[in-house]
């Protein structure tokens, strides 16, 4: 262990990679609130404060961002499951071994086969690597691409009514900085899920009864889920990737709830209603889309 530490079991600093986004932001807060030595890894970067430019298609950027860390978090956008975002992260991980980086967490998706080769890529240059394979995530109803069909009240999807135990992110959040601060962790595979699978309609239900608004679902085609996600600004190639994403996790190899975040934290997966209640008081739902 480094003598030099200067935080939580030896951790000097931490690195976020993808440290804006929907697990990025509840980790930053949550090291924050422990006292953790942080970089916040940014396509922007925000100069003159310690937050350079990140950007995974470019490598050059790399090494300054992990200068001075010795963990870090590694959230690939827009998921592992991309073509080419193996290679990518498991040449991030070659570099931040060979620059002296001791843990690291890799947010995965459960069911989703290019993900997990990229989990063994990454773990080929760095053993002790922590996987979390989440399941769908219940923030993407209120952060990510499905918050406007809430508002809506309809959520239009290309996958038929398949139950899926979603994960709370900041269950997610809380593991990921216990597995950079805190021993136990190194090597761990954490399928991470919510501790019960609801269907698209169900969880409609769950939204409607936490906005008081109904929330329906309704199966589309790809070419229309791309078309409604092309009138929200989302780019075709994207929005194509997640209907080839979707329509591959939500067809049923999911169903099971783990005990993922139990093993990781000694307590009961955070439930889909208890979610849906927290983000129904932050009025997310009732602004305009």
């Amino acid at each position: 262990m480094n003598t030099n530490s200067t935080t939580h079991s030896g951790t000097r600093r931490v690195l976020v990679t993808g440290g804006t986004g929907m697990t990025g932001r509840r980790l930053t807060r949550l090291l924050t609130e422990r006292g953790v030595d942080h970089r916040v890894g940014s396509r922007a970067g925000h100069p003159p404060t310690d937050t350079p430019r990140f950007d995974w298609h470019s490598p050059d950027t790399w090494d300054t961002a992990l200068e001075g860390t010795d963990a870090v978090y590694l959230c690939y956008h827009p998921d592992l499951a991309f073509p080419g975002a193996g290679a990518t992260v498991a040449a991030f991980a070659e570099r931040a071994a060979a620059q002296g980086v001791r843990r690291m967490a890799l947010v995965s998706g459960r069911g989703e086969p290019e993900a997990q080769r990229a989990e063994q890529e990454v773990r080929a240059h760095f053993p002790d690597l922590t996987v979390l394979r989440c399941s769908f995530f219940a923030q993407n109803f209120s952060e990510g691409f499905f918050l406007d069909a809430v508002r809506s009240g309809t959520l239009a999807l290309p996958v038929a009514d398949v139950p899926e135990p979603f994960v709370d992110l900041d269950d997610v959040a809380e593991i990921a900085v216990r597995a950079l601060t805190e021993p136990g962790h190194a090597g761990e595979l954490y399928e991470l899920t919510g501790p019960r699978a609801l269907s698209f309609a169900e969880a409609g239900g769950v939204l409607g009864a936490a906005t008081g608004r109904p929330v329906a679902h309704l199966k589309v085609t790809p070419d229309e889920f791309v078309a409604g996600a092309a009138a929200q600004g989302t780019p075709e190639e994207l929005a194509r990737g997640l209907v080839a994403l979707v329509q591959e996790v939500l067809d049923g190899r999911n169903v099971e709830p783990t005990d993922g975040v139990r093993r990781a934290l000694g307590r009961p997966a955070g439930g889909f209603e208890d979610y849906a209640a927290k983000a129904a008081a932050t009025g997310v739902w009732n602004r305009k889309a």
